[in-house]
Parts: structure tokens; C-alpha cells; sequence
């Protein structure tokens, strides 16, 4: 593996922007995107479309094609992940060299608003509780608060990533 290249995981709860802000930062630094979401099984997704939370075995598997896809992206390229990752021992999981953690930290009041204006998407708003109650917010890495526009945020990150991305 390439040294140089590195992985930015963009974690949080449902609604959080991790998939907006990843986007337009993977766009910034011409990175490849990773959306957790695409890795679901159809179980898992069956799942929380009936309004079922995810435990620890569901989100095994599906947390290991992540990290299969973050390790064979980043041989040739920078990633940029969006997943939830709401646990410690999940972002174990996704954890690869040259990793880079920027949690995107919103209340349950933004969070539910956010997913009942979502359209198209398998997550109900009925299972934010069930999100923030397994939360281990992160101690390392970069957190950006619900009060940052998008483009704030993108500023915020070209500027605290700064070295690592020229």
C-alpha cells in the first residue's frame, strides 16, 4: 500500500451530513467516496425499514466490506467513508494506516428533521433514539458542530487537514 495515500472517515448519526460532506470534500482532494449505506445487506435494510435497530452482529459484515473497500481503494487513491460508525469498536473495525477521523456531531431534534425531510431512504426518523443511544462520541479526531453550513465545514477541514492534503 501506498503510503501517501490516506482515508477519511466521516462518522455519525443518521441525518448528520456524513454523505454531503463527503462528497464535496472527496471533491476538493480528488478522492474516491465510500457510502456506508451501499454495503448494507437487504436483511439490514429490511431490517431498519420496519423501524428494527441494528445490533453489533448485523453491523459486523457490513462494517468488513467496508474496510475491504477502504483497504483496496486506498493502494491507488485517497477515500473519503461515509458510515455511521457510531461505536469505538466499530471505527476499530474500519481503522486502516493513514486514517483520519472527522465526526459530524448534530442533536436529535436536527437529526430527526433531517431524515423526515429525506426522501428515497430506508432509515425512519423512529430510530435516531435508538442511534444516539449507542453513541460513543469520539475523543480523537475532528469534530464539526450541526451550527457549520456545508461549505463551512469544507473550510474547516481543507484548513485543519491542511499538511496531509497538498
Amino acid at each position: 500500500m501506498n503510503p501517501n495515500y490516506l482515508t477519511y472517515l466521516f462518522m455519525g448519526v443518521a441525518g448528520s451530513g456524513k454523505t454531503t460532506i463527503a462528497k464535496k470534500f472527496s471533491k476538493k482532494i480528488n478522492a474516491f467516496v465510500i457510502e456506508g449505506d451501499d454495503f448494507h445487506s437487504s436483511e439490514n435494510i429490511n431490517k431498519m425499514s420496519s423501524g428494527i435497530p441494528l445490533n453489533d452482529e448485523d453491523r459486523y459484515e457490513w462494517l468488513v466490506k467496508i474496510k475491504d473497500e477502504i483497504q483496496s481503494r486506498q493502494k491507488t487513491q485517497n477515500v473519503v467513508v461515509a458510515c455511521s460508525a457510531l461505536k469505538k469498536k466499530y471505527r476499530l473495525i474500519l481503522e486502516v494506516d493513514n486514517y483520519k477521523l472527522v465526526y459530524l456531531k448534530i442533536s436529535k431534534a436536527t437529526a430527526r428533521k433531517r431524515i423526515r425531510s429525506r426522501l428515497n431512504h430506508f432509515m425512519p426518523d423512529s430510530l435516531i433514539d435508538s442511534q444516539f443511544a449507542i453513541l460513543e462520541e469520539p475523543i480523537n479526531g475532528l469534530t464539526l458542530n450541526e451550527n457549520l453550513s456545508p461549505n463551512e465545514m469544507i473550510k474547516e477541514l481543507t484548513s485543519h487537514f491542511q499538511k496531509e492534503i497538498l
